[in-house]
C-alpha cells in the first residue's frame, strides 16, 4: 500500500503494489495496480496514510486511515483517524470497500 497524491488534496488515496519478482529492491519486481485500492466517497475526502491491524481474537482484518469530511479541510487540523473492517478478494487482494463517514457506527473488533 502507498498513499498517492498529497494530504491537502481531496483526491488523496491509497494505491496497491504487488511483489511479483524475487528482489523487492528491483523496480521491475513490482506490479502497480491500475486502480486505487481506497479512495474518496461521497462526503469522505482524502482517505489515506494508513495502517493495518487484526482484531483481538485474530479473526478480522482492519484498516486504520486518516480522512476529511470536507474537500477543503487539508492536511492538518481537521483530518480524523478512522478504522473499519475489510475483506479479501478471491485473487488475494484486499477489498477495503468505501471509506466510512464519522456518522457511521462501527462495531468494535471481534474479541475486543
Amino acid at each position: 500500500m502507498y498513499s498517492a497524491s498529497h494530504c491537502a488534496s481531496p483526491g488523496y488515496k491509497l494505491g496497491l503494489l504487488e511483489l511479483t519478482g524475487s528482489d523487492p529492491l528491483a523496480a521491475g519486481a513490482w506490479k502497480k495496480f491500475d486502480r486505487p485500492a481506497f479512495q474518496q466517497a461521497p462526503g469522505i475526502f482524502g482517505p489515506a496514510h494508513n495502517g493495518f491491524f487484526k482484531s483481538p481474537d485474530g479473526t478480522e482484518d482492519w484498516i486504520v486511515y486518516h480522512a476529511n469530511s470536507n474537500a477543503a479541510d487539508g492536511c492538518w487540523t481537521r483530518r480524523t483517524t478512522r478504522a473499519q473492517r475489510f475483506a479479501w478478494n478471491a485473487d488475494g487482494t484486499p477489498n477495503f470497500g468505501t471509506p466510512l463517514s464519522l456518522a457511521t457506527d462501527v462495531r468494535v473488533p471481534s474479541g475486543g
